[in-house]
């Protein structure tokens, strides 16, 4: 297991351990404190604290494997911003999917303004490829950003319809009701980490992320992302 390897030099438990409490947090609404209940009752004494310590450490990791091996996207988007707390303030999560609700990308941003929308497209065309058509609400934000990505030999159309964003804000559930499990996130790091493996996770159920050639289920796919 390369990525636990790679990141503990010492390790008090064993490999499996770790990685079921990674996949376990990652892709289910529970707490730490769940965890360490759940782990006692499998004859394994382990802190909530340590649980959190490896899932801190060991998502980036994973997530940096997951993006080399996803699909790329072009074609029609679908974006939105949703709002996530973080120790009692108001963050933004931009968020992009295609017509099949699958994941384009995501940004967590302190603020929601032409700038921030703007960095976030940046970042979904470098890693997919250019949009033909970008579909969103009636934010003047949203579509102050298309303007400024557009190129001269490469222009993007902005469609802007209330219904036509239904798409992106129910994939935002998903995201959002693992979210509501933690109570909140007390640091932007810590949110930053832990929404980018949710985030994976939620492409790995929609098997946007396939291992070397094949499609395999979330489960088999989260375990070969790890080996």
């Amino acid at each position: 297991m390369n990525i636990v390897k790679q990141t503990f030099k010492r390790l008090h438990y064993p490999v499996e351990v770790i990685l079921v409490c990674l996949h376990w947090y990652l892709a289910y609404s529970l707490s730490l404190r769940n965890l360490e209940e759940m782990m006692q009752e499998r004859g394994i004494f382990v802190d909530h604290s340590t649980i959190h310590r490896w899932i801190l450490r060991l998502t980036p990791k994973l997530a940096s494997v997951a993006r080399k091996k996803r699909k790329i996207y072009g074609g029609s988007w679908y974006l939105d911003e949703t709002y996530i707390k973080i120790k009692g303030k108001w963050h933004y999560l931009y968020r992009a999917v295609n017509g099949h609700g699958e994941t384009i990308d995501f940004m967590l941003s302190k603020k929601r303004n032409k700038k921030s929308a703007y960095r976030f497209l940046r970042k979904a065309i470098v890693q997919n490829t250019y949009p033909t058509v970008i579909n969103i609400d009636r934010s003047k934000a949203n579509r102050a950003a298309i303007q400024l990505v557009n190129k001269p030999d490469l222009m993007i159309k902005s469609r802007q319809c209330r219904y036509q964003n239904n798409i992106v804000e129910q994939d935002h559930r998903f995201i959002k009701k693992r979210y509501r499990s933690r109570l909140g996130f007390k640091t932007y790091q810590t949110a930053k980490v832990l929404l980018e493996g949710i985030e994976i996770l939620h492409m790995l159920h929609k098997q946007q992320i396939p291992i070397n050639g094949q499609t395999l289920s979330p489960v088999d796919a989260f375990y070969a992302l790890a080996a």
